[in-house]
C-alpha cells in the first residue's frame, strides 16, 4: 500500500515506518506540521526543523504544513496536507493515545484513507528494547515529568535508560512511552536511514521551577554510512521541507 507518513523525527513516528516498510507497504511522503503552539496536543514540536534533514537522510520526500497550534483547528491543517497526495493510507506511530488516533482516524475516514498504526497498544518495554537491538539511534531532547532530571538531555536510549525508565515508571507513574508528553526524542539513525545525523551543537534550556528542560538542536550533519552510496546535497536544519 502506498502511504504517507505522519512524521516528527521521534522515536515513535520513525519506528512505524520501519515497521511498515518491513510489512511490505510504500513510504512516498513524510508529513509533518510545524505548529507554533509549543503546547500543541497533536503535535510534537521540539526540534521539528530536524525533520528536513532526517528526511534527507531517509530519501523520502517530505511535504510540511504551518499550523497556528489551535485545537482541533491543527487537526485541519493534517487534512489539508493531506488531501491532494497520492497514497491509499495513512501511517501513524500512536501507542495509546486515544485524542490523538480518534483524530487522524477522522481525517483518514473523510479522506477515504486507510489508517494504519503498527505501535497502538503495543507493550512499551518490549517496543524500547526493540529500537535499541534493531539499531536505532534515539535521543532524548525534551523532558517535562518527575523523575526525569537535566542528566537526561541529549542522553542516547539504551538498556541502562530503559531500566531508569522502568524504575521512574514505578516510583511516579511515569509513562515510559513518553507518549502522555513526559518526554521527547529525536531519532538520527537507524536500519532503515540512508545517511546518519551527527549533532554538532545543542544549547541546554532547563525551567528549575518546573523541573523540565529541552535540548535545542543548532546545528547537525549528515554522515555517510559504510556500504551505502553517498547522497547528495545536506538540506538545512531549520528548513521546512516541500509545502503540500
Amino acid at each position: 500500500m502506498r502511504l504517507a507518513a505522519l512524521f516528527s523525527g521521534g522515536k515513535d513516528s520513525t519506528y512505524a515506518i520501519w515497521k511498515a516498510i518491513q510489512e511490505g507497504h510504500e513510504i512516498a511522503y513524510l508529513c509533518t506540521i510545524h505548529s507554533k503552539n509549543p503546547d500543541s496536543y497533536m503535535y510534537d514540536t521540539s526540534n521539528i526543523g530536524l525533520s528536513v534533514m532526517q528526511a534527507e537522510a531517509l530519501d523520502i520526500r517530505l511535504v510540511s504544513k504551518e499550523s497556528e497550534g489551535e485545537k482541533e483547528k491543527e487537526v485541519h491543517d493534517m487534512e489539508i496536507l493531506l488531501q491532494n497526495l497520492d497514497i491509499e493510507g495513512v501511517i501513524c506511530g500512536a501507542l495509546a493515545s486515544n485524542y490523538q488516533k480518534k483524530r487522524v482516524e477522522k481525517v483518514c475516514k473523510k479522506l477515504k484513507l486507510k489508517l494504519i498504526t503498527p505501535l497502538w497498544h503495543t507493550d512499551l518495554e518490549g517496543y524500547l528494547r526493540s529500537l535499541v537491538k534493531e539499531g536505532f539511534e534515539v535521543v532524548f531532547t525534551k523532558v517535562q515529568a518527575a523523575g526525569l532530571t537535566k542528566k537526561w538531555l541529549g542522553r542516547k536510549l539504551d538498556e541502562a535508560a530503559i531500566v531508569e525508565l522502568i524504575e521512574l515508571g514505578k516510583l511516579h507513574g511515569l509513562n515510559i512511552g513518553g507518549e502522555g508528553g513526559e518526554f521527547d526524542t529525536k531519532v538520527l539513525d537507524g536500519p532503515l536511514f540512508k545517511r546518519k545525523l551527527v549533532i554538532t551543537q545543542t544549547e541546554v534550556v532547563w525551567d528549575e521551577k518546573t523541573g523540565s528542560g529541552q535540548l535545542i538542536i543548532k546545528d547537525a550533519k549528515l554522515a555517510d554510512k559504510p556500504g551505502v552510496l553517498k547522497m547528495q546535497e545536506q538540506p538545512k536544519i531549520g528548513g521546512k521541507g516541500v509545502a503540500g
